[in-house]
């Protein structure tokens, strides 16, 4: 059961919010990509898309989410708990089970997440209350935006004008898989697993190299210059806007042949490989670019894997790396203020050298 299926009754149409289709939007094929491996493998770390006004990011960023099926949680549980695996589930859930108490189940659609750029770190990470806890002796604890988008996507807007410290938190969850609440000496721990997207105008300003690097992957997306294909985009919100319903009927096909893609690839995830001497030139690659750290090589072999599961190979090849290593090393390379050379290009080139491609 997925969460865009279409039913024909009056009423339902009213109570459904229409997402403009995954499928239909033109162009931009760097940051679908990026957010459909994402969604193969959370554990790829996120996407960063970096670019102009009006390209289509948050109409993206909100469509992919419902390509999707539901997910099975706790009833009522603010975490979204899954009820029998214990690396997604709070510490009650936990508990409730090993009283052997019974624990009712529910369909949810994937939590999409919205984080506005005025919130505060209660907001986020949620908030103890301390009168209760020290006149009750009750750990009562407020959730926020984390435990909400947990098992979901959490979509961070102008991200580069959101303060550092929150990004920092947003990225230690995203990376640990937990979020944890500490005051007054009363310590809150709740599972946080979430896919991180942001986007942003690198004309309001860039994250810090040290966060940037936390991200898995980075697309950059330009305004289309191509006249014929601006007027379809156009023509494709115009319908949409006018037509809501008989737009996603039109691409109900085409998105559950993706939905169905994206399954099929994250089943077939576990058994997929890279040759040894692939993923040595992914780390030649890393080092002549003068990478810091390694999460350059992690991202690009899980990234590379992902790929290849949802072209439906067997293995990794080469054109699965070079397809996916610019949008993971990209951003971690050195910026020199009197380089004028584009870090894409700069990648590719080194990729085109390791890879000897002439």
């Amino acid at each position: 059961m997925y969460n865009n299926e279409l039913v024909v009754m009056n009423s339902t149409r009213d109570a459904i919010r229409p997402i403009f289709p995954f499928t239909a939007i033109v162009g931009q094929e760097e940051m679908k990509l990026a957010l459909i491996l994402n969604l193969i493998d959370p554990k790829i770390g996120g996407v960063m898309i970096m670019g102009d006004r009006g390209t289509g990011k948050s109409t993206t960023i909100r469509a992919i989410a419902d390509l999707l099926p539901q997910i099975l949680v706790v009833q009522d549980d603010p975490f979204n708990s899954h009820p029998s695996n214990f690396e997604l589930m709070s510490t009650d859930v936990k508990q409730r089970l090993e009283k052997n108490e019974e624990v009712i189940s529910t369909l949810i659609n994937v939590p999409m997440v919205d984080l506005p750029l005025g919130a505060t770190e209660d907001r986020v990470c949620g908030t103890i209350d301390i009168e209760k806890a020290l006149n009750e002796g009750i750990k009562s604890f407020e959730p926020g935006l984390l435990a909400k988008a947990n098992r979901g996507i959490l979509y961070v807007d102008e991200v580069n004008l959101l303060d550092d410290h929150l990004v920092d938190i947003l990225l230690d969850a995203a990376a640990s898989g937990w979020n944890t609440v500490e005051r007054e000496g009363i310590s809150i721990r709740h599972p946080a697993h979430f896919v991180l997207v942001g986007s942003g105008n690198p004309e309001e300003g860039e994250l810090r190299p040290q966060l940037l690097d936390r991200f898995g992957m980075h697309a950059e997306i330009r305004t289309v210059k191509d006249p014929s294909l601006r007027v379809k985009i156009v023509e494709q919100r115009n319908l949409f806007d006018s037509d809501p319903y008989s737009c996603l009927e039109e691409y109900k096909e085409k998105q559950e042949n993706l939905k169905n893609n994206i399954l099929a690839a994250q089943q077939k995830l576990p058994d997929l490989s890279i040759d040894y001497a692939l993923r040595v030139k992914i780390s030649e690659v890393c080092s002549q670019l003068d990478v810091d750290g390694l999460r350059g090589d992690i991202v690009t072999n899980r990234a590379a894997r992902a790929l290849a599961a949802y072209m439906n190979k067997d293995s990794v090849d080469v054109d699965d790396i070079k397809t996916v290593i610019k949008l993971c090393l990209r951003h971690r390379l050195r910026k020199d203020p009197l380089e004028t050379m584009d870090s894409g290009f700069k990648v590719q080139q080194v990729v085109d050298l390791v890879f000897d491609v002439r």
